[in-house]
């Protein structure tokens, strides 16, 4: 199976209403030409999945002031003033999630499991959820996190899929390639399979349905 495709194939899985997951720690390792792809698409009201929203002019923040989410699960906000803005307005329904607990609602979801109690936000972050207490100690059970698609970052790419993210660019990628219907990973190299040292794949091709040629940012 060929799994190269252009952006403007690739983005027709990204549809109104859906749930994106969207790799990298502000911008750091986001897949930046597909979100440009994105903005200019002008795909709307679908609900975003990442660890932060980067900032108003760089990463996934540009589709922040694209307006084009109706919900955002994350981390930290705290530096695009159009999230904070639109979290005020009521425009966007924000929900903030513990960095730790948000990574392993993503690995919960990739590994098929229906949850798992956690001490973080008791007290905090609480409201709404089931609160178990153990031995004496509270806990709140998370749920999975799921979605419909997750565009990732890829530093090496070899034409079966498989991934070497570099450093840092490495952060939320691989777990999101768990948790997803369709993955598509955006490159700044792409190898021949045979080409990538197999003890430095971090996401195996498994995961991967779909490559589309990037570039460093």
């Amino acid at each position: 199976m060929n799994k190269i495709c252009s952006i403007n194939e690739c983005i027709n899985y990204i549809t109104d209403g859906c749930t994106l997951m969207v790799g990298g720690f502000m911008g750091t390792g986001s897949p930046h030409k597909i979100i440009d792809a994105l903005v200019e698409k002008g795909v709307k009201d679908m609900t975003l999945v990442s660890s932060d929203t980067s900032l108003a002019d760089y990463g996934v923040g540009k589709m922040i002031v694209a307006k084009q989410f109706k919900k955002v699960i994350a981390s930290h906000i705290g530096l695009n003033k159009e999230s904070q803005r639109q979290l005020m307005a009521g425009e966007t329904e924000f929900v903030l999630t513990p960095q730790g607990t948000f990574a392993e609602k993503i690995r919960a979801a990739g590994a098929g499991l229906g949850g798992f109690l956690t001490p973080t936000g008791v007290g905090t972050v609480e409201e709404g959820k089931q609160i178990m207490e153990i031995k004496g100690r509270k806990y709140l059970l998370e749920l999975p996190i799921k979605a419909d698609v997750a565009i990732i970052h890829g530093s090496i790419v070899d034409k079966a899929g498989n991934v070497y993210h570099a450093k840092t660019t490495r952060n939320f990628n691989p777990i999101m390639a768990l948790a997803a219907d369709v993955v598509i990973v955006e490159a700044e190299k792409i190898v021949e399979v045979g080409e990538l040292d197999p003890h430095m794949v971090m996401t195996p091709a498994t995961l991967v349905d779909y490559i589309v040629i990037g570039g460093a940012k």
